[in-house]
């Protein structure tokens, strides 16, 4: 049948059915368009959420990357730049300079981006609004937009990083804290994860501790030495800061030197072109994936434990572990902290990408992937220890399990000290060792089957080994000597992290945020 002779056959229908073929095809646009999900109209009906910063990063990480808190610093950082050439000789009214503070915090990002869908120019637009605001056109002198650009970004990371590191002292002690309390309780030790030797659960979690020190130090040394661009012009040379200072270098130095200060560093960077070497970047943001990697690495090891009954890492009244499974408490936050370590690597990948792409004196290729990996990297370690944090706080250790594991495992976890003992009484090592495998392999076999898995009995009758059963059982009452020095570098830990976090403001009192 034909399209047009198929119409023929449906309108014929639609009248039958007493239908007028107007309103059948209304009722089919209707239908067609109900297949089409439609927001309602309105000035937030394109904007998508961004997950990280909404989600999980507190309100200081917010308020340093937000658009309109970035304007801020933009502003704060034009008015001391003109300050600075006033003082200087740079013939910019007082008057001026008082009308661009008066309106520095009128800012409207909808009229931003309405200069800037002109311009096509992101701070030409930011420039033409803070001076129409002010009636004047005193900011920007001898600057060039990466002036602007890379100083405020460096300023947002520094910032940033000093957050970081106040909450990653802040993990230290919450970690120190949770390790002393359990410096002594023996816990069954895995490699590969299968039993080995007997540590203590301080001990493990000093062990995590010592991987977030050695990233801690990372990102305090980082933080303390951070240097920044500095005004240095279109292409480095710092030409039209001369042109405007009369030619002065001297003068040049003093305005760079005033603004550095304002904007708390210590030095600048005395040779760049445009932009300042991405590899700083890479390096930022492979530090806070040092840092995330140790908070995983807990994480990981606490998800296996939880799912062994061990200890839960907190379950809050009224929270849900499954819509299916009213039993379940899954170890939902240390699943995050290794998920946002997942997201970390990616923004090293990017931020490494960009080391070493610099074209001549800059470029703006790097542009598009900083403007995403630079905030959001701060953003998903923020969120991250936000929920380490909580943990640390919140976790909840059995002891009883734990015990029951312990002695479930204690002869097989013994035989490297029974080995000694052996070698000791005569034995050969290899041949002792032939010997405790054989029966620990076959009292393992006869565990998970239910035989006899009586492995002190099966060693005892061995002439190889030389030790009575006697001897063996006095070896394995002597629980306190299989954990060796745990309890001991559990101090040691505990020690350093304190150390280490006293020299930070705020982190002793610190409380994390309510999780989602």
């Amino acid at each position: 049948m034909t399209k047009k002779k198929s119409a023929a056959v449906d309108n014929n229908n639609n009248r039958s059915a007493g239908i007028p073929a107007r309103v059948v095809a209304d009722k089919f646009r209707a239908e067609r368009e109900a297949c089409h999900v439609r927001a309602p109209v309105s000035s937030d009906a394109a904007t998508i959420p961004n997950v990280l910063a909404e989600r999980y990063a507190s309100p200081a990480l917010k308020a340093v990357w937000s658009p309109a808190g970035r304007i801020g610093i933009e502003r704060d950082f034009w008015i001391a730049v003109m300050k600075a050439q006033r003082d200087l000789g740079v013939a910019i009214p007082a008057q001026a300079i008082a009308d661009y503070e008066r309106v520095k915090g009128d800012i409207n990002l909808a009229r931003i981006a309405e200069r800037e869908r002109l311009t096509l120019h992101d701070v030409k637009a930011r420039i033409e609004e803070f001076s129409g605001l002010a009636g004047h056109e005193c900011i920007h002198l001898g600057l060039t937009s990466r002036d602007l650009t890379e100083n405020v970004e460096q300023l947002q990371v520094h910032r940033s990083l000093g957050v970081v590191r106040m909450k990653a002292a802040a993990a230290l002690l919450a970690l120190a804290k949770q390790a002393r309390a359990h410096r002594a309780l023996m816990l069954t030790g895995r490699t590969h994860n299968v039993p080995a030797q007997p540590t203590t659960l301080g001990k493990r979690l000093a062990m995590f501790g010592q991987e977030l020190l050695a990233a801690f130090t990372r990102i305090d040394e980082l933080a303390a030495r951070y240097p920044v661009r500095g005004l240095k012009g279109a292409v480095g040379t710092q030409l039209d800061q001369l042109t405007l200072l009369g030619g002065s270098a001297a003068k040049v130095a003093r305005l760079e030197a005033r603004v550095v200060k304002h904007l708390g560093f210590k030095t600048p960077l005395f040779a760049v072109g445009q932009v300042y070497p991405r590899s700083l970047d890479f390096e930022v943001v492979s530090a806070l994936h040092q840092l995330a990697a140790a908070a995983a690495s807990f994480a990981t090891t606490l998800r296996l434990m939880a799912g062994q009954g061990l200890l839960t890492e907190g379950f809050q009244k009224g929270q849900v572990g499954s819509s299916a499974m009213p039993h379940k408490v899954n170890a939902r936050n240390c699943e995050r902290i290794c998920g946002f370590a997942t997201i970390l690597s990616g923004y090293v990948t990017m931020t490494g990408a960009l080391a070493g792409h610099q074209w001549n004196e800059g470029d703006v290729s790097c542009s598009v992937v900083r403007r995403v990996a630079l905030p959001d990297a701060f953003f998903a370690i923020d969120g991250l220890l936000e929920t380490y944090l909580t943990v640390l706080r919140q976790m909840e250790i059995f002891p009883a399990a734990i015990a029951a594991e312990n002695t479930r495992n204690l002869p097989f976890l013994a035989t490297t000290t029974i080995l000694m003992e052996a070698v000791k009484a005569g034995a050969g090592r290899e041949t002792a060792h032939e010997a405790i495998k054989e029966h620990a392999l076959a009292a393992a076999k006869a565990m998970r089957s239910g035989g006899d898995a009586d492995l002190v009995g099966r060693l005892a009758g061995d002439a190889r080994l030389k030790l009575t059963r006697a001897k063996l059982e006095a070896i394995l009452s002597e629980g306190s000597r299989f954990v060796g020095a745990a309890p001991q570098q559990v101090d040691m830990f505990v020690a350093e992290a304190r150390r280490a976090a006293a020299k930070v403001k705020g982190a002793a009192g610190y409380q994390p945020g309510r999780l989602l």
